[in-house]
């Protein structure tokens, strides 16, 4: 093979390797050398220290080397399986041998020889048992062996022996690409030694601190890619305001905007001011008034000649924004419409003439504003509302629909800033942590299955005083999972039982969509009293006549998600109330589902619920638009990714573009990491 042009070389190359073994290797994901040097083991046995047998565990894997004390018996099991028995010792114990349908290895078991077994130990009967081990001569070099993700007819012994071709084919060749002075400062391994020890191990401590050198680099070329994103993002565009209107917005408010939400204003408008393309994320607590900035945004770019528009991931959030929105702008000439799957007609002709032809300076709406048939006059700004639900392509394709359009992506899922800074790290970040005065706080509480009768009795106290509430299950169909009750039968087990002298509706996301825009009509209007719905109702939902909730199995949901799902209720005037009832015995349910009845603290929450379940919440549907990780788990590797922000930003400060000589190798990795996004 060509070592000059590693790490490209086409995998074809390598020795050993002709087209059948390369097609297996690419549906793995490998099709280079560097690929297949990255490949790395999902798990290791440890060949290396035999474990007496006297010391081994049930339910554990061991090595152990032991002799063969009687010949092998061949007999069939009730199953028909063909069996060989045989029972091997060593100085401290013995171990009977069973192994299935294999007669090869069987053959080579010899009374009196020492072999080397390695496999899981099991108890028959106080008999220790290894079944179907893996069987080496005892002279077999000890060593610690890696194990590969396989698939077709490949073995992981036949990926390591390729791995270990192409170690010693381009050794000499590999450069590293995280320069010196960091492998320094941070105690790392330089590759040929990472690589090495991930696949080779001289012990499992070494295999851990090369683990940790390749979850580092991913980690940082991860964050150099989206940190340069952001800055290549920042470009200079047309559309530029030249006057700020939001104060003229805040007056026409019949309530003070809080100074969270006069900052995060002034920091978009800034944005739409500079000549540069603003790429920001806006992210607030449930009831923190997100939407108030969205709208003072378009207010300001309507005043200026732009049109804006906002993406919401389901119908009723955008009708829910429509209605919000037609309230701010009533009284101004800024014209704002609806257009989702759900307006048809002349009426949907009407919204997409008025978009094309500027009439309409505000479009709030779903998927419908990305349709090919959607045409914007001047699109200057796009904003999506819950980014987590939309991938990065979505959004970029509303973008599209203008020219040089600034883009706002809000959250109303609380993330720590680190968190929040690594995972959206192309985008600039605005956080209001400030509720508006005079939110009653919700109160929270945990009950178990035993109290669900005197839960109804209070939730009927609110609903024969005029609220309204929602009972939230975490299914939607009966039999998903046995111990829970789904929505559906839920709903008809109340409806005609407990709760047969209300009005009950049902609420879940295999509805359609006509029939859930009916539901939230009726309920919003008061037709409907108590609403039995799944997490449906998680984003956006805003009755201000809702005062109770009970959530169901409330051990199913992370914080967050149940901080969302509360965040329903106290958006009125009244006193609201949460139920969390749960029969879950778990400590950590019970811990988080006190920390619930603690506090209202949403980022309290998320710091929290990060410490308990990792940021997998948080992340959700993001990961679509972020390049796959191999080794890294944002799950796990939290304290590493802190560490490598930190770095980014250090390297980025002294090289901006990553055009210094001794950021070649680094730079090339952060671009090839990132271009399969573009494929």
């Amino acid at each position: 093979m060509e070592n000059n042009t590693y790490p490209h070389t086409d995998i074809r190359k390598l020795k050993g390797v002709g087209e059948k073994r390369a097609e297996q290797f690419l549906s793995l994901g490998v099709d280079s050398v560097d690929a297949l040097l990255r490949f790395y083991p999902r798990a290791y046995e440890d060949w290396s220290n035999p474990t007496p047998i006297f010391e081994t565990r049930e339910q554990e894997k061991y090595c152990i080397r032991a002799k063969v004390s009687t010949p092998v018996v061949k007999r069939r099991a009730n199953s028909g399986i063909m069996l060989f028995e045989t029972n091997v010792y060593d100085s401290t114990g013995a171990v009977k041998i069973l192994i299935f349908n294999n007669k090869y290895a069987a053959a080579k078991l010899i009374v009196g020889h020492e072999y080397l077994f390695y496999g899981t130990i099991t108890e028959n009967y106080g008999t220790k048992q290894m079944l179907s081990p893996q069987i080496e001569e005892s002279n077999t070099k000890a060593r610690i062996r890696p194990i590969y993700r396989t698939k077709q007819k490949m073995t992981s012994r036949y990926i390591e022996s390729t791995i270990e071709k192409a170690l010693r084919a381009t050794y000499e060749y590999i450069e590293d690409p995280i320069p010196r002075s960091i492998i320094s400062k941070y105690d790392l391994y330089p590759l040929k030694t990472a690589l090495l020890e991930i696949h080779f191990p001289s012990n499992m401590e070494r295999m851990q601190k090369a683990r940790e050198r390749f979850i580092f680099e991913e980690l940082l070329l991860l964050q150099l890619g989206l940190r340069l994103i952001r800055d290549g993002n920042r470009g200079t565009t047309k559309v530029k305001c030249q006057n700020d209107f939001s104060d003229e917005f805040f007056s026409l408010l019949p309530f003070t905007p809080t100074n969270a939400q006069v900052r995060a204003t002034k920091e978009a408008v800034g944005d739409l001011m500079s000549g540069t393309l603003m790429n920001r994320l806006l992210q607030g607590d449930v009831g923190s008034g997100k939407t108030m900035v969205s709208a003072a945004l378009a207010y300001t770019m309507a005043k200026n000649g732009y049109q804006s528009a906002i993406m919401a991931p389901t119908e009723i959030l955008a009708m829910q924004h429509f209605e919000t929105m037609k309230k701010f702008f009533a009284g101004t000439d800024i014209k704002v419409e609806l257009l989702t799957g759900n307006v048809k007609g002349a009426k949907r002709a009407e919204v997409i003439e008025g978009l094309k032809d500027g009439s309409v300076a505000f479009a709030v709406g779903t998927h419908a504003l990305i349709s090919d048939g959607t045409e914007f006059k001047s699109l200057g700004l796009v904003m999506t509302d819950e980014q987590h639900r939309f991938g990065v392509r979505q959004r970029a394709k509303l973008a599209e629909k203008g020219e040089g359009t600034h883009i706002l992506v809000m959250s109303a899922t609380p993330i720590p800033r680190t968190l929040a800074l690594a995972i959206y790290g192309e985008l600039d970040v605005s956080i209001i942590d400030e509720l508006p005065k005079g939110r009653v706080p919700i109160e929270t509480y945990k009950i178990d299955g035993g109290k669900r009768e005197r839960a109804y009795n209070y939730i009927k106290k609110h609903l024969d005083e005029g609220r309204q509430g929602y009972i939230v299950c975490p299914l939607v169909n009966e039999g998903e999972t046995d111990d829970l009750i789904s929505a559906t039968e839920y709903y008809e087990n109340i409806r005609k039982g407990a709760f047969r002298d209300y009005k009950v509706g049902l609420l879940h996301g295999q509805m359609k969509a006509e029939e859930k825009a009916v539901v939230m009509e009726q309920f919003l209007k008061g037709e409907i009293q108590l609403l039995v719905a799944t997490v449906v109702i998680e984003v956006g939902v805003d009755v201000p006549n809702a005062a109770i909730m009970l959530i169901e199995n409330a051990e199913r949901f992370g914080l967050s998600q149940l901080h969302q799902l509360r965040g329903r209720v106290g958006r009125g005037q009244y006193k609201s109330t949460c139920i969390l009832l749960s029969d879950s015995r778990s400590e950590m349910t019970k811990s988080r589902l006190g920390i619930m009845c603690e506090t209202t603290d949403g980022f309290r929450l998320a710091n929290k619920d990060l410490e308990l379940r990792g940021p997998g919440d948080f992340i959700g549907q993001r990961q679509h638009g972020l390049p796959e990780l191999h080794i890294a788990d944002m799950t796990e590797d939290m304290s590493i990714l802190e560490e490598v922000g930190y770095v980014a930003n250090e390297i980025l400060k002294a090289d901006p573009t990553l055009s210094l000589k001794e950021n070649e190798s680094l730079k090339d990795a952060t671009m090839r990491m990132f271009e399969r996004l573009e494929t």
